[in-house]
């Protein structure tokens, strides 16, 4: 654990150190995305490694959940960096006649990250991009509850910048907190809304901005045109992708009655094409990742035995394993909103079920709560899907796909109000972590005509003026 003695010194070192980092050129920027891409591609062994280490992450999805986001991410910068850092000429209005006016996104300055455990490589460096490629000096803090994952990331920054730049900060919450005390300019933080207000509250005694990446209840929404067999072996890859720990994991299926039963055999048979093939039981699979720790393994259970006791129906078969944090997948139906699957993030491979006679039913489901990081609507009804997306928010939305919003570059991620503020990825990435600087200059003419004093017949003309602008 680092002491607040040694959080100010680092901090102070990359605060004198910001102005020379803010007037990097493109080049520089890049040589180092390009450093930083070099050393991930020549470490992948480790990187799988210390997430297996963690939390039994199998090594294919390390590379496609860590590593391919990281790197395209980083390519996609790299590509790009250049015109993002070019002002930005914007037009000038009919007010505005004889100024021209450019758009100049320059660095906030020293940014704090706070990553969470469930991506601890990816959520970790994937700001740290937009951060370098803003030109921002970083201080990240990684989850205490992946701590190989950490010293991995602790081992990537080491090799690739100066602490002066970019410094890994290990610890608890105590830890966090004593950065938090500390002004600065942004702050970046992935995690849950509880954790999300802190952040927040602590960013606002320094009127430091935030982006902050949360989570919530991502609903899937299936109709009776979808086609099942496809629909149910993408909401089970997605959902039990790193054992549901996921921000954007489908956490609910709202299904149209008719289809209900279909989709339930087809997700079940799904489960065991992917993990179980063989039938040496999904605990064998090495495909299958384990849950992070006894706490969150525990909470998992209350939630099942909850919804269970309430009524619920398990549709899967599978005995959890304490010891090894084995989770099975668990498919529920007949579930209510007493139940706290119902109520809270799931985070897990719990996968509750409800069906629907009306599209609007559904629509109003998800509207009574609040908003999603993201909603996935699974339909070949253009009409149906149309409906759904002018008639919900979410911070995401994907027709038939899943997932992979995180690592589309081109794509803003984030989400809305109690799931998330601000975005990333690519170029609004980048914003998040630059000021956006209005820069006009007058080119000819004057406006003296705008000086007082006034007179009555000039406050007559700009009245009549209004209709014209």
């Amino acid at each position: 654990m680092t002491n607040s003695d040694e959080l100010l010194n680092i901090f102070t070192k990359q605060r004198k150190n910001q102005r020379r980092i803010a007037q990097s050129g493109p080049q520089e920027r890049i040589a180092k995305l390009k450093k930083l891409r070099e050393y991930l591609l020549s470490h992948i062994d480790e990187a799988c490694e210390a997430t297996h280490l963690d939390f039994g992450k199998p090594a294919a999805e390390t590379i496609i959940g860590e590593l391919m986001v990281l790197i395209s991410e980083i390519n996609f910068s790299i590509k790009n960096l250049k015109r993002w850092m070019q002002p930005e000429r914007v037009p000038a209005t009919i007010s505005m006649i004889g100024t021209s006016s450019l758009i100049h996104y320059e660095p906030k300055g020293c940014s704090l990250i706070i990553s969470p455990w469930n991506y601890p490589i990816a959520l970790a460096l994937k700001p740290l991009v937009s951060a370098v490629s803003a030109g921002c000096p970083a201080m990240i803090k990684p989850s205490e509850l992946t701590p190989h994952a950490s010293v991995f990331v602790k081992q990537v920054v080491e090799n690739v910048f100066d602490a002066d730049e970019v410094a890994v900060i290990l610890g608890d919450a105590d830890t966090a907190s004593g950065l938090l005390r500390l002004p600065f300019n942004h702050i970046f933080f992935t995690g849950s809304p509880a954790v999300g207000k802190l952040v927040m509250k602590a960013a606002a005694e320094n009127l430091a901005s935030v982006t902050l990446e949360l989570g919530g209840k991502s609903p899937s929404i299936v109709d009776e045109t979808a086609n099942i067999a496809a629909t149910a072996r993408r909401i089970c890859w997605a959902k039990f992708f790193n054992n549901g720990q996921t921000c954007i994991a489908p956490d609910y299926i709202l299904v149209h009655e008719s289809v209900k039963e279909k989709l339930i055999a087809g997700m079940k048979e799904a489960i065991i094409s992917m993990y179980d093939p063989q039938e040496k039981g999904i605990e064998n699979s090495r495909d299958y990742a384990r849950i992070v720790n006894e706490k969150q393994f525990e909470r998992l259970l209350t939630y099942l035995d909850d919804a269970l006791e309430k009524g619920a129906l398990l549709e899967t078969e599978g005995i959890a394993n304490d010891k090894t944090r084995y989770f099975p997948p668990a498919i529920l139906s007949n579930v209510s909103d007493s139940m706290k699957v119902m109520k809270e993030e799931i985070f897990g491979p719990i996968l509750p079920v409800m069906s629907y006679s009306e599209l609007s039913e559904a629509i109003d489901y998800v509207n009574s709560k609040s908003k999603p990081l993201a909603l996935y609507i699974h339909s070949d009804n253009r009409k149906n899907i149309d409906s759904i997306l002018q008639n919900s928010s979410s911070g995401n939305a994907l027709v038939n796909e899943v997932l992979t919003q995180f690592g589309n570059p081109e794509l803003p991620f984030g989400g809305v109000n109690t799931s998330g503020i601000g975005k990333s990825n690519g170029f609004f990435g980048f914003k998040e972590f630059s000021n956006a600087k209005g820069v006009m200059r007058r080119r000819f003419g004057t406006m003296k005509f705008l000086y007082p004093p006034y007179s009555d017949r000039f406050v007559s003309w700009l009245r009549k003026g209004l209709r014209y602008l």
